[in-house]
């Protein structure tokens, strides 16, 4: 499984969301991407992340299989990477 995870440095809601994708890391295996949204901006374009950040995008098999947009618990991250991990 990869997450893609797309943010910026002025974006108050990816600030928010480190802590929790730190503790996702720490505590499953993924291959972790992490992107900013104004210094990475050719690659970014390249997943259409929309106006609202944080945006983080599972993979399985290479292919994309959801999107989580904004804020979330940890919860609500972790139920998501089980889900995708099978």
């Amino acid at each position: 499984m990869k997450i893609v995870k797309i943010g910026a440095i002025w974006c108050g809601a990816c600030l928010v969301m480190n802590k929790v994708w730190n503790e996702l890391q720490k505590n499953y295996e993924f291959e972790a991407v992490e992107l900013d949204y104004d210094i990475d901006e050719e690659e970014v374009l390249k997943y259409s992340p929309g106006d609202i950040l944080p945006v983080f995008i599972f993979y399985s098999d290479n292919q994309e299989v959801c999107r989580m947009v904004g804020e979330h618990s940890y919860q609500e991250m972790e139920e998501k990477v089980k889900e995708v991990l099978g």
